[in-house]
């Protein structure tokens, strides 16, 4: 039905700059809600953005808001997340997700499709 693969993730002092893409197959993503979400050793997996099927509405959790930048290219069938002045506190394993609904949704439950995921790590 719908495959999400995640790239871009790598290893960066504390400071640096990430972007992570999340390619979609299978089926156009134009009428989805799409999210970031990461899952760091010992803990659940959390929410980091969320956008609706436009791009016009978006989501930051607040430990990510104003460093990570959410968005999305439907003619590419991608999506982006933009992670600036990262922390040790972001590294974790981002998964990108696809919700069967075009309005913006931030529940891990409500995703229908997951990416493997890609290891982001961050060090001082």
């Amino acid at each position: 039905q719908v495959q999400l693969v995640e790239s871009g993730g790598g290893l960066v002092q504390a400071g640096g700059s990430l972007r992570l893409s999340c390619a979609g197959s299978g089926r156009t993503l134009r009428m989805f809600s799409m999210g970031w979400f990461r899952q760091a050793p010992g803990k659940e997996r959390e929410s980091v953005a969320a956008i609706n099927w436009s791009g016009g509405s978006t989501y930051y959790a607040d430990s990510v808001k104003g460093r990570f930048t959410i968005s999305r290219d439907n003619a590419k069938n991608t999506m982006l997340l933009q992670m600036n002045s990262l922390e040790p506190e972001d590294t974790a394993v981002y998964y990108c997700a696809a919700a069967a609904s075009p309005a913006i949704v931030t529940m891990r439950g409500e995703y229908n499709y997951w990416g493997q995921g890609t290891q982001v790590t961050v060090s001082s």
